[in-house]
């Protein structure tokens, strides 16, 4: 790849908001600056909290956390109570014995269940949503819910805060023929870009080839 210019290893309290875009953060670095600047709770926060609560402080100057999270205290999961459709979603777990519940339970609901790519994602998102909202939602709610995403989902994932996820539905929706691994390693190449994290961003800038001796991808327009 020809020469790309490389943004600062570390976050300053007077960048831009543009500046933090273009830029690549990993979530320990942004925890590390958000408790220096002083948020709430900052270790506690996911990437995407954390990129959301930095460029507000980064616009405004003021620390202000967008979440709510439950008590810390030890608490019995609710895997380990055994799940089902009437249970309380009170300390879920994301694991393969969650994961495989709702599926199976969607499928007997209807049979002609497919869960969609990138709808767990969404499915997460709701649930926190549910819950920061403090409603009582159950395992019940989880498995309608999962139906509906995965009826409503058309073409690839689009989330809010989800760079890697919306680039790699994008190259591989402008790229049929590419792999996944191809996708990966054009991310690896549009994170040391002084650009937007976008498939747009890395198309009209990266002459990337999946090996040296290989013609470069051709790329649909868009």
């Amino acid at each position: 790849m020809s020469d790309v210019k490389r943004k600062p290893a570390a976050l300053s309290e007077s960048m831009t908001e543009t500046q933090f875009i273009n830029g690549y953060w990993y979530a320990t670095e942004l925890k590390v600056f958000a408790m220096r600047i002083g948020v709430p709770s900052a270790s506690r926060l996911r990437k995407d909290e954390l990129e959301t609560v930095i460029r507000h402080f980064i616009r405004t100057r003021e620390v202000k956390t967008f979440v709510k999270r439950g008590p810390t205290e030890a608490r019995v999961k609710d895997v380990d109570m055994g799940l089902s459709l009437e249970l309380p979603v009170v300390n879920y777990t994301s694991n393969r014995e969650t994961k495989d519940f709702i599926d199976r339970e969607a499928a007997k609901l209807e049979p002609q269940f497919k869960r969609k790519s990138g709808t767990r994602y969404l499915l997460n998102r709701w649930r926190e949503e549910q819950l920061g909202a403090g409603k009582r939602i159950t395992y019940g709610h989880l498995v309608r819910q999962a139906l509906v995403l995965s009826k409503a989902k058309q073409g690839p994932l689009r989330v809010e805060h989800g760079r890697y996820i919306n680039f790699i539905s994008d190259f591989m929706a402008q790229n049929p023929r590419g792999s996944q691994s191809d996708a990966v390693l054009a991310w690896e190449e549009v994170k040391r870009m002084d650009a937007p994290k976008t498939y747009e961003a890395w198309a009209a800038g990266a002459k990337r080839r999946v090996n040296p001796a290989a013609k470069p991808l051709r790329l649909r327009s868009r």
